[in-house]
């Protein structure tokens, strides 16, 4: 598997330490999101139409 970068979410900005960053899947793979704070505590994995729904109930005030 080739190493993946994580990125890390645009509201995360200056020294806010509410950040999660992202690491973008190959086809048929998971999307990971972690706690920049905390790494090591592992990552939340959700199929992709799992993580393309919650983006899209964030941006319409859903949730």
């Amino acid at each position: 598997m080739i190493e993946q970068h994580w990125t890390k979410s645009g509201y995360s900005t200056g020294g806010d330490a509410n950040c999660v960053e992202v690491r973008s899947p190959a086809p048929g793979e998971t999307v990971q999101v972690r706690d920049t704070q905390n790494r090591p505590l592992g990552t939340i994995d959700l199929p992709r139409h799992q993580w393309t729904s919650l983006l899209g109930a964030l941006r319409a005030g859903r949730l």
